[in-house]
């Protein structure tokens, strides 16, 4: 399994992750009982089925060795995804990134954010 995944979310996510410490989830991450990330084979049809047509973005790239509550699950396709049942703090992450998903799904990715 791979030792790191993947989130995306929005900007606004972000700020408040950064300034708080920890972030709980989405709203869909909430509504599922865990937190969605993927692998990085798994990113692109993330993007593509659920966040196109958005530029809004931030792809924050998480260790998961730091993370806590990792359960590899079956989801699309039966294939595994990484799913976190415990709030992630931001020293599991180990970057982060602006970006973009075009309405077609081409996905852009931009620099680091502050």
């Amino acid at each position: 399994m791979s030792r790191t995944a993947f989130k995306i979310l929005d900007v606004r996510d972000w700020s408040a992750w950064r300034a708080t410490g920890s972030f709980a989830g989405s709203a869909v991450d909430l509504a599922d009982g865990y937190i969605h990330l993927s692998t990085e084979a798994q990113l692109a049809e993330t993007a593509r089925r659920h966040y196109a047509g958005r530029d809004d973005l931030v792809l924050v790239e998480v260790e998961l060795d730091r993370a806590e509550g990792l359960r590899w699950e079956p989801s699309r396709g039966g294939e595994l995804f990484p799913h976190l049942y415990a709030p992630l703090t931001l020293k599991a992450v180990v970057g982060h990134r602006g970006l973009s998903v075009a309405a077609d799904g081409a996905v852009t990715l931009g620099e680091a954010v502050a």
